[in-house]
């Protein structure tokens, strides 16, 4: 059962667990659910997603329920029209704030994107904010002490796994994330708290109702996961 965040006649917003693909995918064959499925199976209706999360990032994930909705929506977010913020866990301590301005290539999946060809790097921006830090008496890789910071982390742009491949470019990696990430920390955080997923979570998505025109604030609720983290490190937010 998805926890449904906000629905109406024309959409509906889930809190979308770590580890779940939207849809099928031929790069995960192995999987056999999606939250597409589980979704439409839960409201009784077809649903259509309007903008997407990597498999491993929970959180915010909306879809429309018809297809002239969906397109509305889809609009919406390819004229960068929504905002969306995250939160997310990194390794060291991260300035107080800033924007990262890193052109990123097209990523392409050898399966998935077989037929497309590759593009010249696409400009991409990401704000973010530090809001806790933790140092923790752990030898974690060359350092005898380990640090994280807690970051909320809005993208500007919306390219493939911008937040995850920006902050791999300035040094503070997304824990738990296997592909742009630290295996040491990864490693650490499943040993020492039994920490499986990745760090990422979709907190706050604002966009405006295709037909109403009201201003909507979605926000998804961490984890128990995510939230032990926190609470371990005394972070609150």
């Amino acid at each position: 059962m998805l926890e449904i965040l906000y629905k109406d006649e024309f959409l509906v917003a889930i809190n979308k667990p770590s580890g779940l693909l939207v849809h099928r995918s031929p790069i995960d064959r192995h999987e056999t659910r999606f939250a597409v499925q589980i979704l439409r199976e839960q409201i009784g209706r077809f649903v259509y997603p309007v903008h997407r999360l990597d498999k491993p990032t929970s959180g915010v994930l909306l879809f429309a329920l018809d297809k002239e909705s969906a397109k509305i929506m889809g609009e919406q977010f390819s004229l960068r029209e929504s905002k969306k913020s995250y939160i997310a866990v990194v390794r060291g301590y991260t300035d107080e704030s800033g924007v990262i301005e890193h052109a990123l290539s097209v990523k392409l999946d050898k399966i998935a994107d077989k037929d497309s060809t590759c593009k010249e790097a696409q400009d991409a921006s990401t704000k973010y904010e530090r809001l806790e830090t933790i140092e923790l008496p752990f030898s974690v890789g060359k350092y005898d002490v380990t640090r994280y910071s807690l970051v909320k982390l809005k993208p500007l742009t919306g390219r493939k796994h911008q937040l995850r491949r920006h902050m791999k470019h300035i040094s503070h990696h997304i824990l738990g994330d296997t592909k742009y990430g630290r295996g040491e920390h990864n490693k650490f955080i499943r040993e020492k708290f039994g920490c499986h997923r990745m760090l990422l979570h979709a907190s706050k998505l604002q966009i405006k109702h295709p037909y109403s025109d009201e201003i909507l604030t979605i926000k998804a609720p961490l984890d128990d996961t995510f939230t032990s983290i926190c609470k371990f490190f005394n972070w609150h937010i």
